[in-house]
């Protein structure tokens, strides 16, 4: 049997009184989805271990069936793997966003929706402008900026070190941003870490993104792109963010780990769970037009899954879109997210692969919650359905977090889920 989960990332949420009360999965029409759930068999995950943050990093490696205490580096690196960078022992590695701030507060995470060729042309700058200041001073390429994908991009600190507090942006909406610059972590005596001479101290690390933070601002403000904005009373992309940052980390392949899966691919926008992907073995499949928002390439994206299913064992396809909404606070483009995944990518996976002669396992859950109304992600346990010829249904007759409260599987934990999957 091969196997394939669609995530709809952070695709869950809350009730919501403008909807009479009801969660976006309840009120959203999902025909597919709904079918999936009366013919197969539901349940909820916990996706978050006890002590880690509800990202999409957290939960995606978990769903994926690993140790977050084993393998857990934080973002940085993940995405460093999905860019092509190959770290070094002594790299750190930490996500950078491009945000906007206005009146002293992050009005978004996302730079107002910055494109990945605008983008470019402002990491250059920062390298040329910011980054090589700071080389020079230090008398080594201390740090470097690298091109990701939209608002997301990479900063490369050498030696830099791992135990500091950084705010991911996108959990403070309309917060002051100054009371959340990086901070060495209260518990920076670790083991080995006072041998470790090699590195900085947590205070220095935390130092110099600080600087760096401040420094961008100005940078970035006299730059034509934010002048060109500013003029048209737009949002800028006025300041670098780095948050979740890490080492390079040491994982097994999903191979190795189950021998139900021979081969197998990622499908995503998003350079962390492409990177994710790639240290669990999985080839890298690039969509076009795969933007990670509400005008992702749904139908490019069903047919990559299906030409994979043809080739290999296992594949995971990852839709970004409905987070992005939900961090926005846009309730309307979030239920046309949930609409669009079921109508353009589940459907036509569905109807292509229902009546192959080898059984393909069809999985759908969210990573996490993004509600609308807050704006950040919740650790709370997510719904997920389990769909395959002959899989012995339960009673859940609609796929939403209420109706898979009563689903065959119960509540399952982090890795519980690939392990159930497998046996299917």
């Amino acid at each position: 049997m091969k196997h394939i989960i669609i995530l709809g990332d952070g695709m869950a949420d809350l009730p919501v009184e403008r909807l009479g009360g009801k969660t976006l999965l309840q009120y959203a029409h999902k025909p597919m989805m709904d079918q999936l759930a009366r013919e197969g068999r539901c349940g909820r995950l916990i996706t978050v271990p006890e002590g880690f943050p509800p990202g999409s990093e957290v939960a995606n490696t978990a769903i994926l069936g690993y140790d977050l205490n084993k393998v857990y580096e934080g973002r940085g690196p993940l995405e460093a793997a999905s860019i092509g960078y190959d770290m070094k022992d002594d790299d750190f590695a930490i996500r950078c966003n491009i945000i906007t701030l206005a009146d002293g507060k992050i009005i978004t995470h996302n730079g107002g929706n910055l494109e990945t060729d605008d983008a470019r042309v402002l990491i250059d700058y920062l390298n040329e402008n910011l980054a090589k200041p700071i080389n020079e001073r230090e008398g080594c390429e201390r740090v470097k900026f690298i091109t990701g994908i939209q608002y997301r991009h990479l900063l490369v600190i050498k030696g830099g070190n791992k135990h500091i507090v950084c705010a991911p942006p996108h959990d403070h909406p309309n917060e002051e941003w100054r009371g959340l610059l990086v901070k060495p972590a209260a518990d920076c005596v670790v083991s080995g870490f006072a041998a470790d001479t090699s590195r900085l101290s947590p205070q220095q690390t935390a130092d110099l993104i600080n600087e760096m933070i401040l420094k961008s601002q100005d940078l970035l403000a006299r730059h034509p792109f934010n002048q060109a904005k500013a003029a048209k009373g737009e949002r800028q992309a006025n300041s670098i963010w780095p948050w979740s940052g890490g080492y390079r980390p040491s994982m097994e392949t999903l191979m190795q780990q189950y021998p139900q899966v021979k081969s197998g691919a990622v499908i995503s926008a998003v350079d962390l769970i492409q990177g994710i992907g790639k240290y669990a073995g999985l080839r890298i499949i690039k969509v076009p037009g795969a933007t990670g928002l509400a005008d992702t390439n749904y139908e490019g994206k069903a047919q990559a899954a299906i030409e994979a299913l043809e080739k290999d064992d296992f594949v995971f396809v990852h839709v970004e879109a409905s987070d992005e909404a939900g961090h926005d606070g846009d309730l309307e483009l979030k239920l046309k997210t949930i609409e669009y995944l079921d109508q353009r990518l589940i459907t036509p996976i569905y109807n292509k692969v229902k009546d192959w002669q080898e059984d393909v396992c069809i999985a759908v859950l969210p990573d996490h919650l993004t509600p609308v109304e807050m704006r950040i992600h919740v650790g709370q346990p997510v719904p997920f359905l389990i769909w395959h010829r002959g899989i012995q249904p339960d009673d859940v007759q609609q796929y939403d977090e209420v109706s898979c409260v009563n689903g065959g599987y119960g509540l399952l934990k982090l890795n519980e889920f690939m392990q159930a999957l497998m046996h299917e």
